[in-house]
């Protein structure tokens, strides 16, 4: 126990004021890790996400205007063609979408393809806890220690533990500033220090609940500890979604008699083809790339797209592992051949076929049905343990 704790323990105010700060440091520095990993992992998800699904919505809204365009060119209505209009403006022409282009963009995604780990988490928590600005009322060395922790959030975004590491090692040495325990000026910072710790946990807390409220976060947070298989989830419902317009459309196309023009299309004569057959018979041709376990050649470079647990638990021997969430981030690691993409069941396969082939990235089939259609067709696997394989 040292000198001063027999003063410190006299003053009950004092010792009061020094628990509801030390309690309050906890509950900040623990609130502010948790902040910022959430906004970090809605980064991260809303980037897969937007990368990975953007053509599916993009092709959902080339039917949507496909559909109204139809129908406005069949009734001839004001209203319709109002709302075909609007359908089709919805629509981003392929020439103006935002494709990923050199090196910068990759740099980019892979310091934002992360989740800290633990370890990272308390390598940041300990240097926000002694290396905060607040903790010292020196404005010269206020300035040092933002740009030091400015520092220690960029290597917690990127979830770098090693440089977390280097950075602690650093600050080892760095003097504190918050008055000794004896100081005339102790009991007056711990007042202040309290009042702002009560503010910084209330506008953490506010940032929490602003984060969790965002599209992405509502999303991510339906399924926070899988976030790869809600993507999974959502792709097959964006597919069945899009079988059911494109049923839609095909039973209005041949309903339009040889000829008819409904007003809709200046310039339109009998016996030519409509827009809406060209463009659907362009939609059918971009279909995506599929095919069956069973037709997959024994040679083929294959793709798969499943999470650690479920490759160990059963896989195609010589195929490629690369977890959907990394996809983007290892590209280069892709082969140049034509890829089978597999996953479970073809839900998240086909969201890394849509994206490499819209993006002439690399030529890429579809394993419909996934690894259960694999296994059904009685085609080979192996799990990582040596223990019989089976589908997780």
């Amino acid at each position: 126990m040292s000198e001063q704790s027999p003063a410190l323990w006299a003053d009950p105010e004092r010792q009061q004021l020094e628990e509801q700060v030390a309690a309050a440091e906890l509950a900040w520095l623990t609130l502010d890790v948790d902040v910022e990993t959430l906004r970090v992992e809605i980064d991260n998800f809303a980037l897969v996400h937007h990368q990975l699904l953007g053509p599916l919505y993009a092709r959902l809204d080339e039917l949507d205007a496909l559909i109204a365009e139809a129908v406005a060119a069949l009734s001839g209505d004001p209203e319709d063609l109002r709302l075909a209009a609007e359908a089709r403006a919805r629509v981003e022409p392929p020439d103006e979408r935002e494709v990923p282009s050199d090196g910068l963009w990759e740099a980019e995604q892979r310091a934002r393809q992360v989740r800290p780990d633990r370890e990272a988490q308390r390598l940041y928590r300990d240097l926000a806890r002694r290396a905060h600005p607040d903790l010292s009322t020196d404005p010269a060395e206020q300035t040092r220690r933002s740009a030091f922790i400015a520092r220690v959030n960029e290597a917690y975004a990127r979830g770098d533990g090693g440089q977390l590491e280097q950075l602690a090692e650093e600050w080892s040495t760095a003097p504190e500033s918050a008055p000794a325990a004896d100081s005339p000026d102790r009991l007056g910072w711990l007042r202040q220090r309290l009042e702002w710790l009560t503010g910084r946990i209330g506008a953490l807390a506010a940032e929490q609940v602003r984060l969790e409220r965002t599209p992405m976060g509502e999303l991510l947070l339906l399924a926070p500890q899988e976030p790869e298989r809600l993507l999974e989830e959502l792709a097959e419902q964006l597919l069945a979604t899009a079988a059911e317009r494109r049923d839609r459309l095909e039973g209005l196309l041949p309903a339009a008699p040889a000829g008819h023009n409904g007003g809709g299309r200046p310039g339109d004569s009998g016996g030519r083809e409509s827009r809406e057959d060209q463009e659907t018979a362009t939609m059918f041709a971009e279909a995506l790339p599929t095919t069956d376990a069973a037709s997959v050649p024994s040679d083929a470079v294959l793709l798969d797209v499943r999470e650690q647990d479920e490759w160990d638990a059963g896989h195609v021997e010589g195929a490629l592992h690369v977890p959907i969430g990394q996809v983007l981030a290892r590209l280069e690691e892709l082969p140049e051949e034509k890829l089978y993409v597999l996953c479970r069941v073809g839900g998240r396969s086909a969201q890394v076929v849509q994206y490499l082939v819209a993006n002439g990235l690399r030529e890429a089939v579809n394993v419909d049905g996934g690894m259960y259609a694999w296994e059904a067709a009685g085609r080979p696997m192996v799990s990582s343990s040596g223990a019989p394989a089976y589908v997780l």
